[in-house]
Parts: structure tokens; sequence; C-alpha cells
């Protein structure tokens, strides 16, 4: 790459990874199967019409919602449930790829039954700091991104030097190089960190504690979750 190579925030932004280079041994039917749920509630949604935002209201993340007098069922089932909802094709098509690329090489060192778990926890713990930060919000929060993060902290400390053939903006034109994971996922995790931090509270509609949570949740969590064959 060059030592003077400088990543300005659209950069970041824009690195849209392509592959990596490490196989899976077995078939992910996890991920597989969790992409599939994703793409068929996002139809569901897309066919909702004027119903749509009080579904996203029910059934969404909102932090305010925490510290109501209500049952512990209306607070915690949208911690799961926001996991399978997205906002937008662009929200879609990115958490998916982003899943297809990252989840089946964590799926396979942990195992199905374990991963999915490791999956469902990131998310839920990826909403609970996006509400520490955010706890007064009445906004409901949406998307795979928080568990996403979760597995790409896993990945981060399991395949650092993985390679990850990357597709990034150069001005006006596109270049494909193949970065280490440890450094592409560095840069993701970097530009979350800022973002939320020098952000306003609302982040642009973009839960950036949220994904900073889930990623910080899947380092610290992944020995719990491995296999003990693993190495």
């Amino acid at each position: 790459m060059g030592a003077t190579l400088k990543w300005h925030p659209q950069q970041i932004k824009a690195m849209i990874p392509l592959r990596d280079n490490i196989p899976h041994r077995r078939k992910p039917v996890i991920t597989i199967s969790l992409i599939l749920i994703n793409i068929f509630m996002f139809f569901y949604e897309l066919f909702l019409g004027k119903d749509l935002k009080n579904f996203i209201y029910l059934y969404g993340f909102i932090p305010y919602k925490l510290f109501l007098p209500i049952s512990w069922q209306d607070k915690v089932f949208p911690l799961f449930s926001s996991m399978f909802l997205h906002g937008g094709w662009g929200h879609l098509l990115g958490n998916m790829l982003f899943m297809w690329i990252f989840a089946d090489n964590v799926e396979d060192r942990l195992g199905h039954f374990n991963f999915l778990v490791f999956y469902l926890t990131c998310g839920v713990l990826a909403s609970l700091v996006h509400a520490l930060f955010n706890f007064g919000s009445k906004l409901p929060t949406i998307g795979a991104s928080g568990a996403i993060a979760g597995i790409l902290g896993g990945y981060f400390r399991m395949f650092p030097y993985a390679k990850v053939l990357t597709l990034v903006p150069f001005f006006f034109f596109w270049e494909i190089i193949e970065l280490p994971a440890f450094f592409f996922l560095g840069v993701w995790f970097l530009y979350q960190f800022l973002l939320g931090i020098f952000s306003s509270p609302l982040g642009g509609g973009v839960a950036f504690w949220a994904h900073i949570g889930g990623f910080v949740s899947g380092i610290f969590l992944l020995k719990f979750f491995l296999k003990r064959n693993y190495y």
C-alpha cells in the first residue's frame, strides 16, 4: 500500500470487502439461514405499506422503553426482533455482504449452535451499549449491524492476518487492494469510534455505538463460544 497513503473518512466509509482468503470447512448453514431470514423480513416490510412505521416502532429497539413500566417481554423481544429489520436496500445489502464474507469462518470455528448464540448475544449487547449512550431516545433502532459487528470482532481476533480483497476509492477511480484483516477491521472500528464520539446523538441515522459495542463484545466473548478443539 505504501506509507504515504492517507485515509479520508469518505474512503474509510466506502471500503467494500469483496472476499477473504480463509476457506470454510463445512457449510455455513446458520450464516445462510440468517441471511435468508433478513431478506425475507425485508420483503415483508416492503409489503406493509402504510403500516410499516407502526411495525418498526413495535419491533424495533427503542432505548426509552427500557425505563417504562411495561412487561419484560415488550422490553426484551425488540432486542432480538430489531436485528432482522432493515431501513432500505443499502442497509440490507451492506449488512448481508459483511455477513457473507466474514460470518462463515466464524461459524466454522465456533460450530453452528455456538455461532448462533454468539451472534444473538453480540446483537443484544450492541443494542444495550447503544441504549447506554442514547437512553432517552424514542427512535427505533433496527438492523443486523450490531450483531455483525460482533462477528467482525470475533474474526479480528481469530484471523488477524487473513487477506481481505477490498474495493477502495482513490479520488475518481476505484482500486482493488488486498488488505490484512486486522487493518481492514481496525480502520472500520476506528471510523465507527470516531463518529460515535464526534457525531450528534442521532448519528445521522446510524447507531455507531451499537457497532462499537458489538465489535468489542465479539472480541471479549469469543473465548466463551470457541470450540475446545479449535487449536
